[in-house]
């Protein structure tokens, strides 16, 4: 809270040249006018851009943090309970060419924004890079749909861990362990960010060894490596076969079966982009982020595609157990392949991890909402209110919204409002896509910017000659999967009024939440002139980031899953 005042006293974010060049100029910040037009604005370099996170939060996560809190946030649920559904859906061939897909663009994404990330690492990532590279409505829109979806993920994962308690103990009262998981949520939350990232390092490497562990039962099992269990191999490859119909017959049932887990896939993938959220409160993040996305797509694909394939060999994609949506291990195909070889731990260890993904999706869903919250009122996208820190450099009013949205879990106690709050829920159904569409788009403005201005991309911090090409190929496909991403309500006796909402209400949202700011605040598109990128570069050159440290000793051995 002491910060708070320190941050009342100048808003430096609107002056060319900072603080001292304000005092140099006989000027005073108690006597600062504000801009005519906060709508529209220019900096001149890279400090004012930040010059607010430099102020008030504190570098407290390294690179390994940042490649752990990618992989934790992108191996969860959707791996370890959901790969079943997928492999009904559009058969074991048709899953895994999915899922290598969306991997490709997961790639094109990451790279897109590490690079841009390390040219400006400011807290809200890709949301103020729009407001930097595009347009200051984009910015609000986009921050805001985060924000929301956010506010209401948090006690979504909370109410899911109640639901994989009751695999337990389903005579327990749910409502304790929604008040435990606030409580031990709100203390991380309000903790130094550093350890934040030490819990997320410690729940990415719990995941990796329980996946790593399937993969290789799975394998066994598979290849008839288990006593009394038979060796299946590839046999549900050719009955019923590698692809399944879906909706339709034929060729194009096959097609529609693989556009639906592609679907799929891309929420399994969600919170990759997450590893540049708290880009001003990582060390040396034009270094760090950069290593983290490089490993984290690779790392992320890998471990998906190698467990659709095991997946696809161990269950068939006609076996009515893994189309169960009860929420539970019991959806699990290694679960449903463990009950098979008589293996009687193994359901309990995934939904003992499970639980520890849904909690580790409720801390990063409070830490990257709460500081995109804090980045849109460093531009007044948000009351200023927001940027309240404490002392050790937490945006605690940010902070505390979440933790009230939180009680909202309180809601899955009834029918009837858990209804209500899912309805809630799917208006932001499709922000993934939305948002790894911004991420391209920031990138491709950055590469136009770069060409009108004459420079040379060779002069970022991280630049790679095939990116541009990749985010013009992925934003096309990121597109095209945001608008036929409801595409099963457009087929006939599939109308679903619930399924639109779901599907697409939420580009209808970002879409009047642009307009309204764009017109109140009659913002304007920034001229690719005018971004200043040279300055920006220049103030790079001027102060390098120390090398990074190696890791040294017994680490080493587990260091490749971040270094």
């Amino acid at each position: 809270m002491a910060e708070y005042e320190k941050s009342q006293r100048s808003d430096e974010y609107y002056h060319p040249g900072g603080v001292d060049a304000e005092r140099a100029a006989g000027g005073s910040n108690s006597d600062k006018k504000e801009p005519a037009d906060e709508g529209n604005y220019t900096v001149d370099s890279a400090s004012d851009y930040s010059a607010n996170e430099k102020r008030d939060l504190q570098k407290g996560l390294s690179q390994r943090h940042l490649s752990m809190i990618a992989l934790a946030g992108s191996i969860g649920t959707g791996l370890f309970l959901s790969l079943g559904g997928s492999i009904a859906t559009g058969g074991p061939l048709g899953s895994l060419l999915a899922y290598f897909f969306i991997g490709l663009i997961v790639c094109a994404v990451q790279f897109a924004l590490g690079e841009v990330t390390a040219l400006v690492p400011v807290t809200g990532s890709f949301v103020r890079h729009s407001e930097l590279l595009a347009d200051p409505a984009l910015g609000f829109a986009l921050g805001w749909n985060i924000v929301y979806g956010n506010w209401l993920s948090v006690p979504s994962e909370i109410s899911a861990i109640c639901v994989l308690i009751a695999f337990w103990r389903p005579d327990l009262n749910a409502s304790i362990w929604i008040v435990v998981f606030i409580v031990i949520t709100a203390m991380v939350a309000f903790a130094k960010v550093r350890y934040f990232g030490e819990i997320e390092f410690g729940f990415a490497i719990i995941k990796i060894l329980l996946i790593v562990g399937l993969i290789i039962f799975g394998l066994i099992t598979a290849c008839g490596g288990i006593k009394g269990v038979e060796r299946v191999g590839f046999r549900y490859w050719k009955h019923p076969g590698p692809f399944v119909p879906y909706i339709a017959e034929g060729s194009w049932g096959r097609f529609l079966g693989f556009w639906a887990v592609l679907i799929n896939a891309i929420f399994s993938f969600s919170g990759a982009e997450s590893v540049a959220m708290a880009a001003a409160e990582t060390r040396n993040p034009r270094q760090a982020i950069p290593k983290a996305v490089k490993r984290v797509f690779a790392r992320i694909t890998i471990f998906y595609v190698l467990s659709v394939l095991i997946v696809g060999m161990l269950v068939s994609s006609d076996d009515p157990r893994i189309q169960d949506d009860s929420g539970t291990a019991a959806t699990s195909p290694f679960v449903i392949a463990a009950s098979a070889a008589g293996i009687k731990a193994i359901p309990s260890i995934v939904n003992a991890v499970v639980i520890t993904s849904a909690w580790s999706a409720s801390n990063q869903a409070l830490l990257a909402g709460s500081r995109v919250l804090y980045g849109l009122a460093v531009k007044r996208h948000a009351p200023r209110i927001f940027l309240r820190t404490t002392s050790w450099g937490v945006p605690y009013v940010a902070v505390s919204t979440f933790i009230l949205f939180s009680f909202l879990a309180f809601m899955s106690l009834s029918s009837g409002a858990l209804t209500v709050f899912y309805w809630f829920i799917n208006l932001v159904g499709c922000g993934v896509l939305i948002s790894w569409s911004a991420i391209l788009f920031n990138h491709l403005r950055l590469h136009a910017a770069l060409r009108k201005q004459g420079i040379s991309p060779k002069r970022l911090p991280w630049h790679n000659a095939w990116t541009p090409y990749a985010s013009a190929v992925g934003l096309f496909f990121t597109i095209l999967l945001l608008l036929t991403n409801g595409f099963r309500v457009f087929t006939k006796g599939n109308w679903s009024a619930a399924g639109f909402i779901t599907s697409y209400l939420d580009i209808g949202l970002v879409a009047a939440a642009y307009t309204i700011w764009k017109l109140v605040k009659r913002t304007k598109w920034v001229r690719l002139e005018d971004i200043p990128l040279e300055s920006i570069l220049r103030e790079i050159e001027r102060n390098p980031e120390e090398p990074d440290n190696q890791s040294k000793g017994w680490i080493k051995i587990i260091s490749w899953l971040w270094d």
